[in-house]
């Protein structure tokens, strides 16, 4: 039977959901626990099919956020990077109850581009699923390569994100290729507009994967919602300013806003 990699750690009296994004795992998050875990109960989690989860087969975006939400807190922040970012946004929305708030980290709701919306050509996802038949770790690399391009530490970035892949098992080409298709189809634009929880958005200014032109788009179709974008960031903004991230993270986490008695 399949086991969910699980992982608790930290100081707070809230819990805090941690989702990775395509290829890694939990670790990819370490910078950031430093500074999150005195304010949080952090929960990491290796996806179902990625790292230590790796006995899971390719799921539906539906599916693994079941499986995700099946093993959380009754009541949880998520934040969700990347592909993390949709399987948080989808456990809101199949799980409001179980959810607190929800932080989307360099995330979009539609990751393929269409007319009139930005994002990965289709011809860019489905070149990274030809290549992963004949070479798949060469190909996450590229990926993770791409994730880090632009800004002042992407070397040193990549690096680091490699090291986290590599630390742990690596997910089989069916999982891989079972992640870029939820990338290629899923489309959670309309269903959020409904999300009634806070809602916070973060973006990397030099984001070559989820371009800040959908931003505006969000803020407008998505009022209920905040946006941030980071200047100097690209893909990965917990991995290149870990301490502008967690700051962003703290100050709406802990807003008075946020922390105000709901009425009803």
């Amino acid at each position: 039977m399949a086991q969910l990699y699980w992982q608790t750690i930290g100081e707070g009296d809230r819990d805090l959901v941690l989702l990775h994004g395509w290829g890694l795992n939990a670790e990819v998050w370490q910078q950031a626990l430093v500074r999150l875990a005195p304010h949080f109960r952090l929960h990491l989690v290796d996806l179902p099919g990625y790292g230590r989860s790796g006995d899971y087969p390719a799921l539906s975006l539906a599916e693994m956020a079941a499986e995700v939400r099946a093993a959380a807190p009754a009541r949880a922040i998520w934040m969700g990077w990347s592909l993390g970012g949709l399987v948080a946004s989808q456990v809101a929305l199949d799980a409001p109850e179980q959810v607190e708030a929800l932080v989307t980290v360099a995330s979009s709701p539609c990751f393929a581009a269409s007319e009139g919306w930005p994002g990965i050509k289709p011809e860019v996802l489905q070149g990274f699923q030809h290549q992963l038949s004949e070479n798949f770790q060469r190909t996450v690399e590229r990926f993770l390569a791409l994730q880090t391009l632009g800004t002042e530490s992407a070397r040193q970035d990549a690096r680091l994100l490699k090291a986290v892949v590599l630390a742990q098992p690596m997910p089989s080409v069916e999982v891989l290729n079972g992640g870029l298709a939820i990338l290629q189809q899923a489309d959670l634009r309309a269903p959020l507009r409904s999300l009634g929880c806070p809602f916070l958005r973060i973006y990397g200014h030099l984001d070559g994967l989820v371009p800040r032109k959908i931003v505006p788009q969000l803020d407008a179709i998505w009022p209920q919602s905040r946006s941030v974008i980071m200047e100097k960031a690209a893909h990965a903004p917990f991995v290149s300013h870990p301490d502008a991230f967690s700051d962003i993270v703290l100050d709406f986490l802990t807003s008075d806003a946020f922390l105000a008695p709901k009425n009803g």
